[in-house]
């Protein structure tokens, strides 16, 4: 049975979602403002807001799949979550001591000063991450390469190099799996049990490492051969322009945000 690869860093379909049509370093720039004004923000209502604003834009916007739920339906409230109870526990009980008590183990009280400073942190940092999703979850890792090298004239020597050190990592799944495959068949390092499973990881190794140098080998052949660095400038086959529709959803999104911004002013108090 051959196994399926999956290259994270192939070209992506086609889809009729806005945010796959503009162009990566739009969807880069537009959040920016927005993630480091909530840096700065104390309160709970502004990262609520910027929560709302980035998962709206990523439900009109972005194609759903099952990993992207998981991570914004699960995975992201629950870390939210998380650091609001860590932050809860480590905020000075003289500080928030005028405030009513939430919870009491022995001597020792949770006031709701410090839940609300532990939510405010959770929220700021929930809503970053959420913002930076924008991109993360629309781009792709050739599309952000090359708009770097086409519209801030990043040297390609550096972009592509980068690309093609990133692009191992699917590589190395796919040897690793097949290595795993070969010592079943042999029944090689089989039992249960921790010494059992490192036995097998260490069998896994040197045929990783025999792998990797051969795959580094014909890359780098390869981009030899293409004379790769031998000029300044190269020919690009994809372009990625920057329309008017990204400087539109730039100054759109720079618009809304400085409205919440402006608003709900975080930084009073």
């Amino acid at each position: 049975m051959t196994a399926v690869v999956v290259d994270p860093y192939a070209p992506a379909p086609p889809s009729r979602r806005f945010l796959y049509r503009l162009n990566p370093l739009a969807k880069l720039a537009a959040p920016v403002p927005a993630m480091l004004a909530l840096v700065f923000a104390r309160d709970l209502t502004t990262p609520l807001v910027m929560l709302a604003l980035a998962y709206a834009v990523l439900i009109v916007g972005a194609r759903w799949t099952a990993r992207s739920a998981l991570l914004l339906l699960l995975a992201l409230p629950a870390g939210a979550a998380l650091l609001t109870a860590g932050m809860s526990l480590w905020v000075d009980a003289a500080r928030v001591s005028g405030t009513p008590a939430v919870l009491q183990i022995g001597d020792w009280t949770l006031y709701a000063g410090a839940l609300q400073i532990g939510a405010a942190t959770g929220l700021r940092l929930g809503a970053i991450a959420a913002l930076a999703f924008i991109a993360g979850l629309t781009t792709t890792g050739p599309d952000l390469v090359r708009a770097s090298v086409q519209q801030l004239h990043v040297p390609y020597r550096v972009g592509y190099t980068a690309l093609a050190a990133f692009r191992f990592v699917p590589r190395f799944r796919y040897e690793l799996e097949l290595i795993r495959q070969a010592h079943r068949v042999r029944g090689a390092h089989g039992g249960r049990g921790p010494f059992a499973a490192m036995a097998r990881g260490s069998g896994y190794v040197v045929p990783l490492l025999a792998g990797a140098i051969r795959h580094a080998e014909r890359v780098a052949l390869a981009m030899d051969s293409r004379a790769f660095g031998a000029h300044p400038d190269r020919t690009e086959r994809h372009l990625v322009p920057f329309r008017r529709r990204d400087v539109v959803f730039v100054v759109a999104f720079w618009l809304v945000s400085g409205a919440i911004l402006i608003a709900l002013f975080p930084w009073t108090g």
